[in-house]
């Protein structure tokens, strides 16, 4: 092990005294991955940490949508919407369908709908905000 002293004090809690274990440091660095999946990861929760995209995304885990209700829903224009959508798909956080001259979304897949129910758990909202079952098809609709 290695150890040496500080004078600097840092804002949080951490060792007094600098002691390296190397062994333990050799076994966390084997347990890490490419550093493109953390990019990648980052990216996700960048994308989620926009609250107008966690929002559509909220909307999605109930039901699939057509984009011109998640404008409404969300309270923003059919463009801004579109933009958000944009990089959710992108991200593979959402996916489409279009039905005549609708396009209605949903999410990409359950592993989407676990990390919004685990963030709103860890902020104090209980599991029944958040059904556990998969989202309703939307109705039928005349094209516009």
């Amino acid at each position: 092990m290695t150890q040496s002293s500080s004078s600097h004090r840092p804002a949080g809690p951490i060792c007094e005294v600098r002691c390296i274990n190397e062994q333990d440091v050799a076994r966390a660095r084997a347990g890490l991955l490419e550093s493109e999946t953390y990019s990648g990861l980052a990216s996700v929760f960048a994308t989620l940490g926009d609250a107008t995209r966690a929002r559509i995304v909220h909307v999605l885990l109930r039901q699939e949508i057509c984009t011109c209700d998640i404008a409404a829903v969300v309270g923003v224009s059919n463009s801004a919407v579109s933009q958000h959508l944009r990089l959710l798909r992108e991200l593979r956080l959402v996916k489409l369908r279009r039905q005549g001259k609708l396009v209605y979304y949903s999410l990409d897949d359950s592993h989407v709908a676990e990390l919004i129910r685990i963030g709103l758990t860890h902020l104090g909202h209980n599991g029944d905000v958040i059904p556990l079952t998969a989202p309703a098809p939307a109705g039928s609709r005349n094209s516009a």
